[in-house]
């Protein structure tokens, strides 16, 4: 059996989904890799309501979360994921290009996995998107119920 990994990215700049499929997609580090792009859109992706509801069971491998979301911001989605038995196990990583100190602190407060600063050098931002998802995709083992088995 294989083992097929998901990854949420929750993302609302157009560019940055596409520079962060290519990366995945270029170093074939997930099998699926779904894309929302707003804070509700996410929550309902994970708690598998509104257009998400028959979606299979199971969560990512991996959640990349932007900070700075229309509807829900990242630190609310981030919030309600770790307090929740059920999603509070699954890595969240803030992706965003947020410096501020206090998005930040906040954000490790609230259980964030890891928080990434996004490089504006799209090398770089390659660079970065390849070695989250070498990391949490293939070397990081994930929580039960994050992966499905594949034919």
């Amino acid at each position: 059996m294989t083992q097929l990994k998901r990854i949420l990215l929750a993302e609302d700049n157009e560019h940055d989904v596409e520079l962060t499929l290519n990366a995945l997609a270029e170093n074939r580090l997930a099998n699926e890799v779904v894309v929302v792009r707003d804070g509700a859109e996410a929550l309902d992706y994970l708690y598998r309501r509104g257009g998400y509801r028959l979606r299979e069971e199971g969560n990512p491998v991996v959640l990349l979360l932007d900070l700075k979301m229309p509807k829900v911001d990242g630190l609310e989605v981030l919030r309600q994921v770790k307090q929740d038995d059920a999603l509070r196990q699954m890595p969240v990583v803030m992706l965003t290009s947020s410096r501020e100190e206090s998005d930040l602190v906040e954000s490790y407060r609230l259980g964030v996995n890891a928080y990434v600063v996004k490089p504006v050098e799209f090398s770089r931002f390659v660079e970065a998107v390849r070695e989250l998802g070498v990391f949490w995709a293939v070397i990081n083992e994930a929580p039960p119920g994050s992966v499905r088995k594949g034919p």
